[in-house]
């Protein structure tokens, strides 16, 4: 189930939005999904929504914070952070490379306004896709993931890399690292 595409590393894309910051790599490994620890373990290894996983698990909605953006050729790269509605903590920081022309233009503009979590933003708009995780990693995080994270000192964080797909066609990857539960 948990492979990682030779071309990229288990962090892709999000060590390509570092990269382009120019902010240091965080340490990162492959690990097999059985030895993610509960609860980390039943928000990754699964294929739900992401979203929608985290707002179950948080017990109400998440917004969004858009930490960077880019544009290359037919690829739009985000990396953001997901926070709880009523009290701002974040739950997730990702990095999202999509094929933006997979969907239709009122989809794009949505995506592309950088207000609402990519999940919801499908799931409303009717869009059956899938999120085929690739590769579970543990994370030490480096001090920007520490920041946003409001972590005091590095501890081990776990996250996936999934493949994200509409129709059985590859439109996107996405890597998700969520802060301490």
């Amino acid at each position: 189930m948990a492979k990682t595409r030779p071309s990229h590393s288990p962090l892709f894309p999000l060590d390509q939005a570092y990269a382009q910051a120019g902010v240091a790599q965080p340490v990162v490994r492959v690990i097999a999904p059985a030895t993610i620890p509960p609860p980390y373990h039943s928000l990754l290894v699964h294929e739900q929504d992401m979203t929608l996983t985290l707002e179950r698990h948080h017990g109400g909605p998440v917004m969004l914070r858009t930490l960077s953006t880019t544009t290359r050729g037919k690829w739009y790269l985000r990396r953001v952070l997901l926070v709880q509605e009523y009290s701002g903590r974040p739950v997730e920081m990702g990095a999202i490379r999509l094929r933006l022309d997979a969907f239709p233009q009122k989809i794009q503009k949505q995506i592309l306004k950088n207000e609402v979590p990519l999940g919801r933003v499908l799931r409303n708009g009717g869009v059956d896709f899938r999120s085929q995780p690739r590769a579970f990693v543990a994370v030490t995080p480096n001090p920007e993931m520490m920041g946003v994270f409001w972590m005091r000192e590095p501890r081990t964080l776990y996250g996936r890399q999934t493949e994200l797909s509409v129709g059985g066609r590859r439109i996107g990857d996405i890597v998700e690292i969520l802060p301490l539960v």
